[in-house]
């Protein structure tokens, strides 16, 4: 390319592959890693560090007070995300780790665990194999705001942190009914959830030193440590209602687990918007275009204009729109891949609507490496369709547009000479909701992290519903089979 055409073109592939693989929050990560642990090599660290299989593990803690559940959620999430399962009872009971040992006898003779060996027995705990290599989960703990900001200092931080929480009357009913198997350590309750198999049944145990003369202090100890605690983790923690049936909370805290926090990564909005004729696509693409500073393109607008300018591609364009034929592929393509690597695009992103409208035309896009990172679907019944085009007109002397039924013309005057676009059709409109289904289901496949929205309503309440998709991170998949 030659030297006036040089600021104006900048290859959009070098951002599609830096937000496709995370690469400035693995540059984040990496730093972070090297900040806290100050190894003698970083070199080798860094190179250690990238041969990692997964460096993006989950870092959970779930807290609550006694008797919300924390047990019983943490199995199952541990289950679901594959990550390790730590309790404070299973670091102070390592028979291996002489500070466990130290703990132990903290415990026995009836003395507060000090801090500091709450924090190596973590440490150890956490910086082993296993819990690197598929994350791990903490179980009630930190329970006070030294142990919390001491594992901070120590580079130990969730990721996420689920708080579960339940009136104190309901925890002191459930303490009251609780049983535990001590053969596996499950929980079980007489009202809420008693075991079918009569051998599981036969050896429960009601749990020692649990009256509810304890349970009163527990909570006490809870409340009186619990705000400063989450105050250590202000931008990763989730209140979670613990009084309601345990698939609900499951799948509440799953919820959570899987969003992503907002991180200082840049990222450049390359929005696709499909949808039927009269969906309302270039009406939100210039509400998000305005409201975020990006470029709005129309594929039929952008074929216009090449025709306009007579440029080569707009020359080998022009019989097949003349004809009223589909523009072939290949040629679209080069009107695009034009567009999208100016530098406006590039930096401050985009939003197209009009492409793509076949599987064919979504791979093709993919090929050139101009892939959105946000597809909506925005679905409207065909009866509204086809009453929001048919019915739509034009005054030829002013240029103003009429609806019969959402702006009809003042007086009889305006309405006499009000015309109807060849476009606005019935049988237009129904040829065009034809084609856009005959495709619809293959792009869809294609697209499968496409977020579907009800495009029957307002204009600005479907704007609200996207601009909130686009403002947050999407959701990772943790644990799926």
């Amino acid at each position: 390319m030659d030297e006036t055409k040089k600021p104006l073109r900048v290859p959009p592939q070098f951002g599609t592959y830096a937000e496709k693989h995370g690469i400035f929050d693995l540059y984040k990560r990496v730093i972070e890693n090297i900040v806290i642990d100050k190894p003698e090599e970083p070199i080798q660290y860094i190179i250690d560090y990238l041969k990692r299989e997964n460096d993006d593990v989950p870092q959970i803690c779930i807290l609550g007070p006694p008797a919300a559940g924390k047990r019983t959620i943490s199995r199952e999430v541990c289950k679901r995300l594959r990550v390790v399962h730590i309790t404070p009872e299973a670091l102070i009971g390592d028979d291996v780790n002489p500070v466990a040992k130290q703990a132990r006898n903290f415990v026995k003779s009836g003395e507060s665990i000090p801090v500091e060996v709450w924090v190596s027995l973590v440490k150890n705990r956490i910086k082993s194999h296993d819990c690197i290599k598929k994350g791990w989960l903490l179980e009630g703990f930190p329970q006070t705001r030294d142990q919390a900001q001491a594992i901070q200092a120590e580079g130990i931080s969730p990721k996420h942190c689920v708080v579960l929480e339940a009136p104190d009357t309901v925890l002191i009913e459930r303490v009251a009914g609780k049983r535990v198997d001590p053969q596996t350590g499950d929980v079980y309750h007489t009202t809420f959830d008693w075991p079918s198999n009569a051998e599981i049944e036969s050896r429960l145990v009601v749990p020692e030193g649990i009256t509810e003369e304890s349970m009163v202090n527990s909570l006490v100890e809870y409340h009186r440590h619990t705000a400063d605690v989450l105050r250590c983790f202000p931008k990763v923690t989730k209140n979670i209602n613990a009084d309601q049936p345990k698939a609900d909370i499951l799948a509440l805290v799953l919820t959570f687990l899987n969003s992503t926090p907002r991180t200082a990564a840049p990222h450049t909005p390359r929005i696709v918007l499909l949808g039927p004729t009269g969906a309302g696509k270039s009406v939100q693409a210039s509400l998000i275009a305005n409201k975020y500073n990006i470029v709005n393109l129309s594929c039929g607008a952008l074929i216009k204009e090449a025709i306009a300018d007579e440029t080569k591609i707009g020359e080998a364009i022009k019989p097949y729109v003349e004809r009223g034929m589909m523009v072939p592929d290949n040629l679209v393509m080069k009107v695009l891949s034009d567009r999208l690597s100016r530098l406006d695009a590039v930096s401050r992103g985009w939003v197209m609507h009009g492409f793509p409208r076949t599987r064919e035309q979504a791979e093709s896009l993919k090929d050139a490496n101009l892939d959105p990172n946000r597809v909506f679907f925005l679905d409207i019944p065909n009866d509204s369709v086809m009453e929001r085009l048919v019915l739509r007109r034009t005054d030829p002397v002013t240029g103003e547009r009429y609806h019969f039924l959402y702006n009809p013309p003042r007086t009889n005057e305006v309405k006499s000479r009000l015309h109807q676009h060849p476009k606005d059709e019935e049988e237009a409109v129904k040829k065009r909701l034809i084609e856009y289904h005959a495709y619809t289901e293959e792009i869809a496949d294609f697209y499968e992290t496409a977020m579907r929205i009800n495009a029957d309503q307002d204009p600005h309440t479907v704007f609200e519903f996207i601009e909130s998709m686009i403002v947050n991170p999407l959701a990772k998949k943790h644990g799926e089979d």
